[in-house]
């Protein structure tokens, strides 16, 4: 059928997979830094030709981008930058997100009206922080893109036409996914006037043709690629280990959540991805091992010499506060101690467990509005330690998939490429990805739930009604 390529253009490094277009099979690959500020989007063109030099798109028929989530790109009338990008989750903005909160009438309300409640990371957030720190940029502002859309637009040669997809815009706080529209009123509500903002294709339909004929795909946001790449479906979910956590399924409709806990997303497919978030990851772990002057790996090692349970030990993982539940200003504390159970192995336990206990809250909040999930793919450096894999399958009740590494928001670009290449109403099934898997026995399964009961009693007894489900 052809061969297509897929760049996915993160916070650092831009990488780039040359597929088989039929089979999925990978080609060639590239992979460059940006070479100038993290922030100036030059910098990632840069990165993009050197990734793809030496030959490496050579007889491609189509792109798909993948970029990094939440970005904004200010642009006056002329489509210059009226400043740096301002990306991620920008802690100044957080004051700009409770403001806009408070504007629309609060979380409820935002959550109806879009599916998300405002956080520092929401491009809606970094408009309304705009507008007041740097008014007269603001004033200039005539159109808005995220970074997968700005850099489709470069690789078009910066057409009349500005494009985007379902998966990023619904992340920016101004495009519900269950209207499937925008919400220029909110775009005001935050910046003070109306702007440009790109037309939303389907996960299928080409965003344009290069001058030269090369087809690009409509692209998506790092999420939304990388689950495309791995081949979720119905039933799937993914725990993300950074620092802090995310929980996400496939799922078939968009949930709209009063409380805000759920940010209601779009999926690069057509359907939807609700998203539950954790302030509190593998930095639990980190922490636990400093305090027992080791690394990851050697924590690891001690929680495997620790029984189920870490002898009593509870840890709530609330080192940085909390939003799953919701106790911004909280901290972690450490439950159940006496003099047998404070040794090294079982504190190294009660952090693996705490840490699985809070993502598995998470996930059960999915799960209580009807989302499906019959198997968890764990995600980051975290999900390679053995006793977090030891332990998931029976506190997250469910099989346990730690794919092999591989570049995967690329992979999911490059398939999403293929699919607008093919011109079919469905995407092209490439093999799924290399797993190791992890189940639980029925013996570990009854563990596990006495080990959440154990956390549960002592979140309730600490935090009561914090986490309603």
């Amino acid at each position: 059928m052809g061969i297509v390529a897929g760049l996915d253009s993160s916070a650092e490094y831009t990488s780039i997979v040359v597929c088989d277009a039929e089979t999925g099979a990978v080609l060639r690959h590239g992979h460059a830094e940006h070479p100038g500020e993290r922030d100036d989007p030059q910098s990632w063109l840069l990165s993009l030709g050197e990734a793809a030099g030496g030959g490496r798109l050579t007889d491609v028929q189509a792109i798909g981008v993948s970029a990094q989530q939440q970005g904004l790109l200010a642009l006056d009338a002329a489509g210059t930058p009226v400043g740096p990008a301002l990306l991620g989750n920008d802690q100044r903005m957080q004051t700009a997100a409770a403001d806009l909160v408070d504007a629309l009438g609060g979380r409820a309300a935002w959550a109806q009206a879009v599916g998300t409640v405002p956080q520092a990371g929401h491009p809606v957030s970094k408009l309304r922080w705009l507008a007041r720190e740097q008014p007269g940029a603001a004033r200039r502002v005539a159109e808005i893109m995220q970074p997968h859309d700005w850099l489709v637009w470069q690789l078009l040669g910066r057409p009349e036409r500005r494009v985007t997809d379902r998966g990023d815009a619904s992340g920016t706080g101004y495009w519900s996914a269950a209207a499937e529209s925008y919400r220029p009123d909110l775009v005001e509500l935050a910046l003070g006037h109306q702007v440009r903002l790109p037309e939303v294709v389907s996960p299928s339909q080409p965003a344009g043709y290069t001058p030269e004929g090369l087809l690009i795909s409509a692209g998506t946001g790092q999420t939304m690629a990388a689950a495309f790449g791995l081949g979720l479906g119905l039933g799937d979910a993914v725990i993300s280990l950074g620092a802090t956590g995310s929980v996400c399924a496939v799922h078939h409709e968009a949930l709209t959540d009063p409380s805000g806990t759920i940010a209601s997303y779009a999926d690069a497919t057509g359907i939807h991805l609700p998203v539950v978030r954790t302030l509190n990851a593998t930095r639990v772990l980190r922490g636990a091992a400093g305090m027992l002057s080791t690394g990851l790996e050697g924590l690891s090692e001690l929680a495997l010499a620790s029984t189920p349970g870490s002898s009593g030990l509870v840890l709530l993982p609330y080192l940085e506060g909390e939003q799953t539940p919701q106790l911004p200003h909280t901290a972690g504390s450490l439950h159940g101690l006496r003099r047998e159970s404070m040794k090294p192995e079982f504190l190294a336990r009660a952090a693996v467990e705490g840490m699985l206990c809070g993502l598995a809250d998470a996930l059960e909040v999915l799960r209580s509005r009807g989302v499906s999930v019959r198997r968890v793919f764990l995600l980051g450096q975290a999900a390679g330690l053995e006793a977090v894999r030891a332990a998931a399958p029976a506190l997250l009740d469910a099989q346990v998939v730690v794919p092999e590494p591989a570049d995967y928001a690329a992979l999911g670009a490059a398939r999403q490429a293929a699919w607008a290449l093919s011109g079919s109403g469905y995407p092209p099934q490439w093999p799924a990805a290399a797993c190791q898997v992890f189940e639980a026995a029925d013996d570990d399964r009854a563990i596990g739930q006495a080990v959440r009961q154990q956390y549960a009693t002592v979140r309730e007894e600490m935090y009561p009604g914090a986490l309603r489900v």
